[in-house]
């Protein structure tokens, strides 16, 4: 055996080895990150918890298929009613796009119960809880149905505020009593209904004055990246009086955008406009989808308690 073949041999060796230890180093660094994700898992806060002798409100499931505004659509949608309230006075407005997500007793947010617990409390007023899935076009046959979710919530346009306003409220109004007062409604969505939250109270501040948006779409899906230009541009008191946006960590972009530096580029606290903003540090998204929807959504009531809530007298039964 020549000296050249032994140290191709040796040499062989040293980077089976190296494989080996390379490996190794790459089995070790994810199982740290499981366990750094199961301990970084996010727990739920008491509001979101149901607490002995809280009553209960009612959820009814319905389903609108009659729309001007988006012709042509379906979908399902489901109201929340708390059990305080008795049709006497007109009750709070808080609207949920992706309406599923938020309505769930075992959901990210579980919006229901943090309801039932900080109105009982009195932490806020008695709300009713609108909570609406994205439109989608039947399928034909053999189809499967093609849903409608960025054009209504990614487009810069008064569209799905229109269907709030003519089409949803009116039909739950029939059954409740809601209030007209602005300041009394909210609004609140993720991602893509995080932006659409923020449109409908740009477009109709005279409708809704609070908005919570979960790492809103800021980007260039339907023209949100133009809103820093729209807002500088526009006159001051327009504005909705309380946003309330996730702060996040993640590094999430692509070919039309990056999210987080699509939220810190909005002029939210230039003196032209009149936005009344905070970010929730708690609220941070770090990696997928279904990691960032709880995160950011875990805190739901310490959100609604403390923010959307804000200025309005919560001591007096109803709005």
């Amino acid at each position: 055996m020549t000296a050249s073949f032994r140290s191709r041999i040796a040499l062989s060796r040293c980077s089976r080895n190296v494989l080996r230890i390379t490996s190794l180093l790459v089995t070790l660094t994810y199982l740290s990150f499981v366990q750094q994700t199961v301990a970084e898992e996010y727990v739920l806060g008491a509001d979101s918890l149901k607490q002995e002798g809280v009553p209960t409100g009612r959820v009814t499931a319905h389903t609108w298929n009659k729309s001007d505004v988006f012709a042509g659509t379906e979908r399902d949608y489901w109201v929340y009613v708390p059990a305080q309230y008795d049709g006497s006075e007109p009750a709070c407005v808080m609207v949920f796009q992706d309406g599923a997500g938020y309505v769930g007793d075992n959901g990210h947010s579980r919006v229901p119960t943090v309801f039932d617990n900080l109105i009982h409390q009195k932490a806020m007023p008695v709300t009713i809880g609108i909570f609406v899935n994205p439109g989608r076009f039947p399928p034909g046959s053999g189809e499967r149905p093609r849903r409608n979710r960025s054009v209504e919530y990614d487009t810069l346009s008064d569209a799905y505020a229109r269907f709030l306003l003519e089409e949803i409220l009116p039909e739950v109004g029939k059954e409740n009593k809601l209030t007209d007062d602005p300041e009394g409604r909210a609004i609140c969505g993720i991602s893509s209904g995080g932006i659409c939250a923020f449109t409908v109270a740009w477009e109709r501040p005279d409708a809704f004055r609070k908005v919570i948006s979960y790492v809103g779409s800021f980007t260039d899906i339907r023209g949100g990246h133009n809103y820093p230009s729209l807002i500088r541009r526009t006159e001051k008191n327009r504005f909705v009086s309380s946003y309330k946006t996730a702060k996040t960590t993640s590094t999430l972009r692509s070919g039309i955008g990056h999210w987080p530096i699509a939220k810190w580029r909005q002029p939210w606290n230039s003196p032209i406009t009149n936005i009344d903003l905070k970010w929730e540090p708690k609220a941070t998204m770090r990696s997928t989808a279904p990691r960032y929807s709880r995160g950011c959504c875990v805190g739901c009531g310490e959100t609604i308690r403390a923010w959307i809530m804000l200025n309005r007298t919560v001591a007096s039964k109803h709005c």
